[in-house]
């Protein structure tokens, strides 16, 4: 393997950002919705809701973090979510996803002075719930995860 650099995705960067996306959503067996159009405005737009990180071997894709800002009183400043992270299986077990994390986390911390990490891992993927283990997350007592489908947020916002 070469060396691995790791640095912010620009514009430039939407093609390897989606493919690594798409190879996550395959591996996990969940469905991939996301269309290019939609996947640059959050990324690359006027008011970005996301940001990516990417691990390059040369010019091979090795791995992306998605990440975004979140704020929470009870912690009493702002954090960084992240919500997608991917690593070619052939590079795992090497660190790169915790490179990939600390990346995050630096530019997480210089953008919006992010003092916390969050993440929601699968019931059913031990393996995963292993990593962010040995890397310090614990789950949080006491929250449950709750998600408004866009029909619901839709309702939501008809609300008077």
């Amino acid at each position: 393997m070469q060396q691995i650099t790791i640095r912010m995705a620009d514009s430039a960067d939407l093609d390897r950002v989606e493919t690594g996306l798409r190879a996550l959503a395959a591996t996990l067996g969940d469905p991939y919705r996301a269309d290019t159009a939609t996947l640059r405005g959050a990324l690359f737009g006027a008011c970005p809701s996301c940001h990516a990180a990417i691990a390059l071997e040369g010019d091979t894709l090795r791995g992306v973090a998605v990440f975004s800002p979140v704020f929470s009183t009870i912690r009493g400043h702002a954090g960084l979510f992240v919500s997608d992270l991917w690593v070619a299986e052939d590079g795992r077990g090497a660190g790169l996803g915790q490179r990939l994390l600390a990346a995050a986390a630096r530019q997480a911390a210089q953008g919006w002075d992010a003092r916390f990490l969050r993440l929601v891992v699968y019931d059913d993927n031990p393996g995963a719930q292993r990593f962010y283990r040995r890397l310090g997350l614990t789950p949080a007592p006491g929250d449950t995860l709750m998600t408004l489908d866009e029909d619901g947020l839709n309702a939501l916002k008809g609300t008077t």
